[in-house]
C-alpha cells in the first residue's frame, strides 16, 4: 500500500493567523497558579518584607510568561516539536510556582532551576524557528544572553545569605528586564491582534485569581459580613475588568496593530504590554491579598501592609493605566490619576476603620470613576467599541512612528 512521504515536523512552524490557541490557554492556566502562590506567600509572611519577596516572585514569573506570549506571536504551538517543549515548559512552570511560597527560602534551588528550565526553553524554540531569519536570530542570541545572566545570578542567589538573595534577584530582574532595550528589539516579529489579546486574556486570569482569594478565605462561617465583604470583592473585581476591557484594552490593541512594523511596533508592545501590564498584574494579586484579608477579619482593622494590598494594589492598577494612555495617546487620564492618590491617601485611614468599611469605600470611588467616564466618553466610547471610525488622541503619531 503506498503511503506518501511525511515531512518530519521537528522544527517550529510560524505562526498564521491572530486567534489564541488553546495551548496557549492551557499553557497560561499554569500561570494562575503562580499568581495564586504570590498571594499565598505574602499572606503567609504578613509583613511589608513580604509583600517585597511577592513582587519580586511575581516580577520573575510574569518576565517568563511574557516572554511565551512574544515566542507564541511568532511560532505555532501546536505543531511540530513546539507542542512537546511547551508541555515540558509547562511542567517546569508549575514546579517553579510550587516553590514560590519558599523561593527565596528553602526551596530557591529548586525555584532556580525549574525557573531555568522555562526561560532555556524558549530560547531553544526560538533558535529553531530563527534558522532562516537572520535578523531574528541576532535578536534571539542577544535575548540568550540576558537570560543566561538573570537565570545564573538567581540560581547563584538560592547560594547566597538569605539577607543577600533579595538584592541579588532584584539584580537579575534589572538586567534580564533591560536585556531587550540593550541588544535591541528591530529583529523580533509578533502578531500583534494575538499578542494583545493574549496580555487581555492574562489580566483576566489575574482578576480571576482575586476570586479565587475569596474562596481561599470565605472558609469561615458565612456571615452576613462575609457574604457583604465576597459581594463587594466581586464588585470590585468587576470595576477592575470595566476599567481595562471596556475602552483602554481596546485601544491600545489598535495602537499596536496601526504602528510601523519593526522597531517602532516592537517597542510599542514592549513597553505597553510586556512592561506595563506587570504593575496592572501586580496591582491585581495585591487586591487579592487585601480581599482576602478582609474576608477572613471582616469586622477589623486592616494591618498597614493588608490596607496597602487592597488600597494600594488598585492605586498601581490604575497608575499604570495612567501612564499606558500617556505612552500611547499622549494626554493625561486625570480622573484615573486622582483616583490613584485619593486611594494611596487613604490607605491610613483603613487601619481604623473596619476592613468591610475600607472595602466598600473603595469600590463606591472605582464605580463612582467609571460612572463618571461613562458619561462623559459615551459617544466616543460607543464609536470605539462598535467599530466606528473615531480620531484618538495621538492616532497620527502612532501611524506615523
Amino acid at each position: 500500500m503506498y503511503r506518501p512521504h511525511l515531512p518530519r515536523r521537528m522544527n517550529a512552524e510560524l505562526r498564521e493567523g491572530e486567534v489564541v490557541l488553546p495551548l496557549e490557554l492551557f499553557f497560561d492556566l499554569v500561570v494562575v497558579l503562580g499568581f495564586t502562590q504570590c498571594t499565598a506567600l505574602m499572606a503567609h509572611e504578613g509583613s511589608w518584607a513580604g509583600i517585597g519577596r511577592g513582587m519580586l516572585v511575581l516580577a520573575l514569573l510574569w518576565w517568563a510568561w511574557t516572554a511565551y506570549a512574544w515566542l507564541t506571536s511568532v511560532i505555532n504551538p501546536e505543531e511540530g516539536a513546539v507542542r512537546v517543549a511547551m508541555f515540558a515548559a509547562m511542567a517546569a512552570l508549575l514546579v517553579a510556582a510550587l516553590c514560590v511560597p519558599q523561593a527565596l527560602g528553602d526551596y530557591a534551588v529548586g525555584f532556580a532551576v525549574a525557573y531555568g528550565v522555562v526561560r532555556f526553553a524558549q530560547i531553544a524554540l526560538y533558535l529553531l524557528a530563527s534558522r532562516t531569519d537572520h535578523e531574528l536570530r541576532r535578536s534571539v542570541v542577544g535575548l540568550a544572553v540576558s537570560t543566561t545572566i538573570g537565570v545564573g545570578i538567581i540560581l547563584g542567589a538560592a547560594f547566597a545569605p538569605s539577607g543577600w538573595r533579595e538584592a541579588l534577584w532584584i539584580l537579575a530582574l534589572v538586567l534580564d528586564f533591560g536585556g531587550p532595550a540593550v541588544f535591541g528589539i528591530s529583529g523580533w516579529k509578533l502578531s500583534p491582534s494575538h499578542f494583545a489579546e493574549r496580555h487581555g486574556l492574562v489580566i483576566i486570569i489575574a482578576l480571576g485569581e482575586s476570586i479565587v482569594a475569596l474562596g481561599i478565605a470565605s472558609e469561615v462561617d458565612l456571615t452576613a459580613g462575609v457574604v457583604t465583604a465576597a459581594v463587594l470583592g466581586v464588585a470590585l473585581a468587576s470595576a477592575l475588568w470595566w476599567t481595562y476591557f471596556d475602552v483602554v484594552a481596546l485601544v491600545t490593541a489598535r495602537r499596536l496593530v496601526q504602528a510601523p512594523v519593526g522597531a517602532v511596533r516592537n517597542a510599542l508592545a514592549r513597553n505597553s504590554y510586556s512592561y506595563l501590564h506587570l504593575p496592572m498584574v501586580a496591582g491585581i494579586v495585591l487586591v487579592a491579598l487585601g480581599l482576602e484579608s478582609t474576608i477572613a477579619h471582616v469586622d477589623d482593622e486592616l494591618h498597614a501592609y493588608t490596607a496597602f494590598a487592597l488600597l494600594g494594589g488598585v492605586a498601581i492598577y490604575m497608575a499604570a493605566h495612567v501612564v499606558l494612555r500617556l505612552l500611547n495617546a499622549h494626554t493625561v487620564n486625570w480622573q484615573r490619576l486622582a483616583l490613584t492618590i485619593v486611594l494611596l491617601a487613604c490607605v491610613p485611614l483603613a487601619t481604623l476603620i473596619p476592613s468591610l468599611a475600607s472595602l466598600a469605600g473603595v469600590v463606591v470611588l472605582v464605580w463612582a470613576m467609571v460612572a463618571y467616564e461613562h458619561h462623559n466618553y459615551d459617544e466616543r466610547r460607543y464609536r470605539l467599541r462598535h467599530g466606528l471610525d473615531v480620531d484618538l488622541p495621538g492616532e497620527a503619531d502612532a501611524r506615523s512612528g
